[in-house]
């Protein structure tokens, strides 16, 4: 056979990489006093880079789960199958107390440890994040049923990965999902129709439909349902304590963009058996701790995917060839890998902050429970929004290459809107931001408190700090108010990104920030970056050690 060509210029294949490999990443363990969990985060993200986790990934994407309504004989089994990958990086993430392990760990910084641990394993797979992420959340919301809780926590927080429909006080370990949405009321749930009426034992028997149920094989669910009382919540095993199954009927799955691993249902209640949680009639009010909990690994999870991204970026471009230089050392792609790096690291200094706040607020600091509560709204909303942009460019970086789905970027791409939409979509996580500011004054000067620390250090943050002061005076009309939200929540996010990044990054990061988001001096794409950019400090930085010398 006659060889009519051979393969060059193209990048080897990225695999044998951390993903903790970051050093925003690790200077923020390191600044919060939980540079204990170091070693495990390392280990995981070496885990993570891994030639057989890359092919488990792939797997669990390109065979992605089946719902078996009935078996064989006509039963109705209700019973989802997922690809043996599937299990696999579920039993890695509970192994390693991704999901509700830090609830029940003393030492100081667990949560951020675990948010560290999440923001490395998710750039591995982020489909299966989605009920590790919602097992975390699920705990604080159980909590306001205390005998409920002392029951379900410890094996929400069991490091055991026991997949399979058995009553979840005989395993060794639960995954907990949440069910909310109805299709006539999405976010709204207020005017959700599913009703609960109470069976005189304690327990409630549940009757309707919900439109987006994710994870519809957890062990238990926390879910609204009207009663006399108005809306509330409640705690729904998918299996009842005798062994049958209770009355959830899987309709469905839903056939999505992305997060194709992780399967997202329509499901029916047929007098389901549930247990109340919290007061009667409150049920919006105790579930808002499971939708802020999961708002924070919207924003992990949409820091991850663009750390992931640019890693792609870094490693295509430093290979591939163009008019006789690597890609990367061609000053304008140089300009655009920068602007990539410092979005990617403004979105990871902000959410390890914020899962800082979620530690200092457990542990009964009321300013930082104020700063964690505006922090996730306005984090959810800005942070979430760039992920698709940024997951786009990065893709373009690869040119042909990245369209192709070998490369592993579609994947990213499709992703990337669903942390923009899960948990409130834009509208609802601005209008967030206003809720907070109305309802709890101490989070604005919880906010204040934190951009403030930086003061004197950029003239821009200051310039744009005192900006928000001055465009706040302007809303005391609630009209106006709403059509400037989008507006506001930029600009609180965009001055929290620099006030962090002025006092804890590289002053070429820094600098850079500054004078793109927050002086003007860039354009409405990436790579438009001030030619004063000290672009060579900031690509060093954002280098994994890794690539050649051409990536920086």
């Amino acid at each position: 056979m006659t060889v009519t060509h051979e393969v060059v210029n193209q990048a080897p294949p990225l695999t044998g990489f951390s993903t903790a490999d970051d050093p925003a990443l690790l200077e923020a363990l390191r600044r919060a006093d939980a540079g204990w969990g170091e070693p495990e985060v390392r280990e995981l993200g070496a885990l993570a880079g891994t030639e057989a986790v890359q092919e488990q990934s792939r797997a669990a994407e390109e065979q992605p789960p089946r719902l078996r309504t009935h078996d064989r004989f006509g039963h109705r089994i209700d019973e989802v199958e997922f690809h043996p990958a599937w299990h696999q990086l579920m039993t890695v993430a509970v192994e390693h107390g991704l999901h509700a392990a830090p609830w029940a760990e003393a030492r100081p910084g667990a949560h951020l440890v675990r948010a560290a641990k999440f923001y490395v394993w998710s750039q591995a797979e982020p489909g299966h994040g989605c009920p590790v992420s919602m097992t975390y959340a699920a705990v604080p919301a159980l909590r306001s049923a205390p005998e409920l809780a002392e029951r379900y926590e410890p094996l929400l927080a069991a490091r055991t990965y026991d997949y399979g429909l058995r009553p979840p006080l005989s395993k060794a370990g639960l995954i907990a999902g949440m069910s909310m949405t109805e299709k006539q009321g999405g976010s709204d749930v207020r005017a959700n129709t599913t009703r609960a009426v109470p069976a005189g034992d304690g327990t409630y028997r549940i009757t309707g439909h919900k439109w987006f149920t994710s994870a519809p094989m957890s062990d238990v669910f926390l879910t609204l349902a009207q009663t006399a009382e108005g809306v509330s919540c409640f705690l729904l095993p998918r299996v009842l304590p005798d062994g049958t199954r209770n009355g959830l009927r899987l309709m469905r799955l839903k056939d999505k963009l992305g997060n194709r691993s992780n399967a997202s249902s329509e499901i029916e209640y047929d007098a389901a058996v549930a247990w109340p949680v919290g007061e009667p009639g409150r049920g919006v009010r105790t579930i808002v701790e499971m939708v802020n909990m999961t708002r924070l690994d919207c924003v992990i999870g949409t820091a991850a995917g663009m750390r992931a991204g640019l890693r792609q970026a870094l490693h295509h471009t430093a290979y591939r060839h163009a008019f006789g230089r690597a890609l990367s050392e061609q000053p304008l792609m140089r300009a655009v890998l920068a602007d990539l790096a410092i979005e990617s690291e403004a979105a990871t200094t902000l959410a390890m902050r914020l899962a800082t706040a979620v530690d200092r607020a457990q542990a009964g600091d009321t300013g930082e429970a104020a700063l964690r509560r505006l922090g996730l709204a306005v984090g959810k909303y800005w942070v979430c929004k760039r992920g698709s942009a940024h997951a786009a460019e990065a893709l373009e970086c690869l040119g042909g290459n990245g369209y192709v789905e070998e490369s592993g970027m579609p994947r990213l791409y499709r992703e990337a809107p669903l942390l923009s939409i899960w948990e409130g979509s834009g509208n609802v996580a601005a209008l967030d931001v206003l809720r907070a500011l109305g309802k709890e004054p101490a989070a604005l000067d919880a906010y204040f408190a934190e951009v403030d620390a930086a003061a004197g250090a950029d003239r821009r943050l200051d310039a744009a700090v005192a900006g928000i002061r001055k465009m706040l005076g302007t809303l005391d009309d609630p009209e106006r108010a709403q059509r400037a939200a989008r507006t506001l929540a930029e600009r609180m996010a965009l001055a929290f990104q620099g006030a962090l990044l002025v006092r804890y990054s590289h002053p070429a990061v820094a600098d850079a920030f500054c004078a793109s988001r927050l002086d003007g001096e860039w354009g409405n794409a990436f790579g438009t970056l001030p030619t004063t950019a000290d672009l060579a400090g900031i690509l060093e930085r954002a280098r994994p050690v890794s690539l050649p010398e051409t990536a920086g």
